[in-house]
């Protein structure tokens, strides 16, 4: 007998299924972040700790103000996390080499060690999560995210929507991947991030 998978459910805006949503992307993060936080807690660090250590790691040579601008927290919340990863020698500070009032942050070798254990776990989650799902489902998968996300801060992704539509450029699958690696600097994230590269 043939198996006849259920399509897509299109009563998806009614409140039991928005409901459902909220609850899932819950148990979701919290799943995501359990092994991480238990890492943590070994260096007596928490979750803010692990955003910063990442987009440093992600983002080498970052400023402050522009590690504040991605994380949108505030400057005095931001100073403590930072003095706990100087002082445990996961993150260096140097002056920046045209303004030098400016803090750029980098991670040790033992933030790079770190950032990786933390991560691992993570990425072979979500690889895990996309192999079972399949390349449309990621694909929705990544819009519903882009649109959760403040429309302010978007930029950073928008590179999706160009490939989606087809209007990646004629390079074919060669030109996609091309365009999947740039980076969007519209939005404060991406202008941060743009000038967090042009360091490098």
């Amino acid at each position: 007998m043939t198996d006849i998978k259920p399509g897509p459910n299109p009563l998806f805006l009614r409140e039991a299924e928005l409901r459902q949503a909220i609850e899932m992307l819950f148990f979701a993060y919290r799943d995501f972040t359990a092994e991480p936080d238990q890492i943590l807690a070994q260096y007596g660090f928490g979750r803010a700790h692990h955003r910063v250590i990442y987009f440093v790691g992600r983002h080498p040579g970052i400023t402050v103000s522009e590690l504040l601008a991605i994380l949108a927290i505030t400057k005095q919340s931001l100073s403590r996390v930072l003095g706990q990863l100087v002082g445990e020698g996961v993150i260096e500070q140097r002056p920046g080499e045209r303004d030098r009032r400016q803090r750029l942050l980098e991670l040790t070798d033992q933030g790079r060690a770190l950032e990786r254990r933390l991560t691992e776990n993570q990425r072979s989650r979500v690889a895990r999560a996309f192999r079972e799902a399949g390349a449309e489902a990621v694909e929705g998968f990544h819009r519903v995210l882009l649109n959760i996300i403040d429309e302010r801060n978007r930029g950073r992704f928008d590179h999706r929507e160009a490939l989606a539509s087809g209007t990646a450029g004629a390079g074919g699958t060669a030109g996609a991947r091309g365009t999947a690696g740039a980076e969007d600097t519209t939005g404060t994230e991406g202008a941060a991030l743009k000038s967090a590269a042009s360091r490098r």
